[in-house]
């Protein structure tokens, strides 16, 4: 959202992101010269957040709202409506619209269409039969691939090993405690493995106790929360993706974008965005032993790395570009003005 809304103002729109007051989110909305505003959205029902939000859309001249949560369609649209906002939509980057009565009533009364990023949740909300055709749109996601950053020198702290790394939100969604027992399972074999983490959460003190008692010390790292993660994904030798499920998984598409070969779990989005053999292995969700299999497969055999992390790169440069990403989001939104 941040990287959309950056593309959008670098093309000349007049674009906000909203958020809850000093979230991550909001302040690297900040750091790239995008306009913020607080709006903290507590439910499905707030009547002073949503005369907020229409006092501010109307004074502001807002034509498209892009709510990010159900709860935000709920809220914020319906200030919208109030507001006269020509166009609310529905971003879903993960699959949020089940089959409830009140995820139906929501977007079929209070968002003009939904825009997901992968072609997998597209398929599923069809089948729902609620939606005309044209009313989801799939955008895929895009990055800028970064040409300045230099590598992060890994052998400082662990010299002699080869480097696996992940980075996500230490959370139940990302897999962290499956990574983990991959781990476990390769050090059995081997010790000059290390699988490094970067990221925070609610359960890092778990996954640090799962550690601990899989006897993987000298093993797993936690590196914390990094603002910015490519310097560690150009020097490591392995990016995995370890999740139980995503939508499209943007840190992927920064692997790729890197040049690194990628192993990751098969959840939505990934073949849609990475080629099983040819731009990294994909693996089935939740099964350690076949992570641990894929890794110890092609952690030393630099040809394929490099062949990997090659032919990602091409697929990024060719299908998920931020200026392709801004192009088909300001194609969606005129279509929706019309």
């Amino acid at each position: 959202m941040v990287e959309a809304a950056r593309g959008l103002t670098e093309a000349g729109h007049a674009v906000w992101l909203a958020g809850r007051r000093d979230s991550e989110f909001l302040k690297a909305a900040e750091r790239t010269g995008v306009r913020t505003r607080v709006f903290t959205i507590h439910g499905d029902f707030s009547p002073w957040s949503t005369l907020r939000m229409r006092r501010f859309l109307k004074r502001a001249g807002v034509q498209i709202l892009v709510c990010n949560l159900n709860k935000d369609v709920r809220v914020a649209g319906l200030a919208a409506r109030l507001a006269g906002t020509p166009v609310v939509l529905a971003r879903h980057g993960v699959q949020l619209c089940g089959r409830k009565w009140k995820h139906r009533m929501t977007l079929t009364h209070l968002a003009d269409g939904i825009v997901t990023n992968t072609e997998t949740i597209r398929r599923a909300y069809m089948e729902y039969g609620w939606f005309d055709e044209g009313f989801i749109r799939v955008v895929y996601n895009g990055v800028r691939e970064d040409v300045e950053t230099g590598a992060f020198d890994f052998s400082k702290d662990y010299p002699g090993k080869r480097i696996v790394f992940s980075a996500g939100r230490l959370s139940d969604q990302k897999g962290f405690d499956v990574l983990i027992e991959a781990a476990a399972l390769l050090r059995e074999r081997r010790e000059d493995v290390v699988f490094c983490i970067a990221g925070k959460g609610r359960q890092r003190s778990r996954l640090e106790a799962l550690v601990q008692e899989r006897g993987l010390g000298a093993t797993v790292f936690f590196l914390g929360f990094q603002e910015e993660i490519q310097p560690y994904l150009k020097g490591c030798d392995l990016y995995v993706l370890s999740s139980r499920f995503e939508g499209m998984p943007n840190v992927v598409m920064e692997a790729m974008a890197a040049g690194k070969a990628v192993v990751a779990t098969d959840v939505n989005g990934v073949r849609e965005l990475m080629t099983d053999g040819k731009t990294g292995l994909i693996v089935p969700p939740e099964d350690p032993a076949a992570l641990a299999g894929a890794v110890a497969e092609i952690i030393d055999d630099g040809n394929r790395l490099a062949g990997f992390g090659s032919q990602g790169r091409f697929r990024v440069r060719e299908h998920f570009t931020m200026a392709r990403m801004i192009a088909s989001l300001e194609t969606v939104f005129y279509e929706k003005l019309v």
